[in-house]
């Protein structure tokens, strides 16, 4: 007699969550259209909400530096965003006025977007808080505030993409939920997400965590070296020297240029069928 496999509601809601988030991308841009339609700021500006995960250099700047190992459909993508994104948001749209700083949670967001968007008035944000509220609150707080931040952003006429926070380690069940917080609001107001921990887990769902006693020797003298997702610090994406192109074998072992890649090809969707898409 064949068995049968039990999923709990619990597990059905997260499975629905992560296939919602790639499903009905057609009515995302087509909701992404009708905020782009508001806006009037600069074409091609970009901005980055988040923690160190963002502030940090290995986040976006290394795709203009023409990173290898790059198929069509990644090179096609990078040309599309070379010729969209205005330059000084590679790297200069840096720091804390820019909306990013290391050790900063989804509150510090919440009480300084209004002056983010005045300022910068980006015409698309990417937004990815979280791996420090995890360690400080708790989900249903944080999906509040982002929902909040979220929302302000819309309200300005701003194309949001929202990310899941990549797993922490010792933190795996509190890591899902926060993802899982993402994935609501990116449903409930129909904004594209980026499912970061989704991929971490899929492409090494048993050896993610850098901080892990296999890794040990590989991150001795730096914990970014761990040759996989996370570093080995257990917090932050890896990017070991050794797998730095953007190969399947360097998508698997550098979490910064996944995140790259992902992010790239995201951004890259939302000017073929959000911002271009609107002139036609």
């Amino acid at each position: 007699m064949k068995r049968c496999r039990r999923f709990s509601i619990a597990g059905l809601a997260v499975l629905a969550l992560v296939t919602a988030v790639h499903a009905g991308d057609a009515s995302r841009m087509e909701a992404m259209r009708a905020v782009h339609a508001r806006f009037k700021g600069k074409a091609g500006t970009f901005a980055q909400f988040g923690d160190s995960l963002t502030d940090s250099l290995a986040y976006w700047t290394p795709i203009l530096y023409d990173p290898k190992g790059l198929n069509p459909e990644m090179t096609r993508a990078r040309e599309l965003v070379l010729a969209h994104m205005r330059r000084e948001c590679w790297r200069d749209w840096k720091g804390a006025d820019y909306g990013n700083k290391s050790s900063t949670t989804i509150d510090w967001a919440d009480e300084n977007v209004d002056a983010w968007l005045k300022k910068l008035n980006p015409e698309v944000v990417s937004i990815l808080f979280g791996t420090n509220d995890m360690r400080t609150g708790n989900a249903a707080d944080f999906e509040t505030k982002l929902r909040s931040v979220a929302q302000k952003c819309l309200d300005n006429g701003t194309v949001v993409i929202l990310t899941t926070p990549p797993p922490r380690s010792g933190m795996l069940e509190k890591s899902k939920e926060f993802a899982d917080s993402v994935r609501r609001v990116g449903a409930d107001l129909k904004v594209p997400v980026i499912d970061y921990q989704a991929e971490i887990l899929k492409r090494r769902p048993d050896d993610w965590d850098g901080s892990a006693a296999e890794f040990k020797e590989a991150v001795k003298e730096d914990a970014y070296q761990a040759p996989t997702l996370i570093a080995g610090d257990g917090v932050h994406p890896s990017n070991p020297s050794k797998y730095a192109d953007w190969s399947e074998e360097g998508l698997n072992h550098n979490g910064y240029t996944l995140r790259n890649y992902l992010a790239l090809m995201k951004y890259a969707e939302v000017i073929k069928d959000v911002i271009k898409a609107e002139k036609k």
